[in-house]
């Protein structure tokens, strides 16, 4: 028996993304709180450990981002590892090695994040429309 389902009353077989302004508001202040906080407590002398951090912040706010939020968000926290992460304080910098790995690094941590929620969606998604998998 076959049972056709209305996607048009309401049901959305797929969650909208946040968007993209929300993202980076929650970049720019988890990204300002991430630094702060690391700062205080184990001192500007270790950025790859604020690069650890703010790679997490940008993977899970990827989670709930569209990919068109990924470069915004990589760049946002960026500018806080650059500029209140490694002295001097408060001055942006540019090392090409070292910042082109940082912005790599932080970009793709929120592709992977931004990945893995839609693949996680889209498996939700044919779940609730065909009734589970099919070997």
């Amino acid at each position: 028996m076959i049972e056709w389902s209305d996607f048009g009353s309401g049901a959305r077989p797929v969650p909208q993304p946040v968007a993209t302004p929300l993202i980076w508001a929650g970049a720019f202040s988890g990204a300002l709180l991430l630094v702060a906080v690391l700062n205080t407590t184990v001192g500007m002398d270790r950025p790859h450990l604020a690069l650890l951090a703010l790679s997490l912040l940008a993977a899970v706010l990827g989670l709930c981002a569209r990919f068109t939020a990924a470069p915004g968000t990589a760049v946002l926290c960026w500018l806080f590892l650059n500029g209140f992460a490694i002295a001097p304080l408060g001055t942006l910098t540019w090392t090409v090695s070292r910042d082109a790995l940082w912005l790599a690094c932080l970009l793709g941590a929120a592709l992977l994040g931004t990945t893995l929620a839609r693949v996680v969606d889209a498996r939700a998604a044919y779940r609730r429309v065909s009734g589970g998998w099919e070997d």
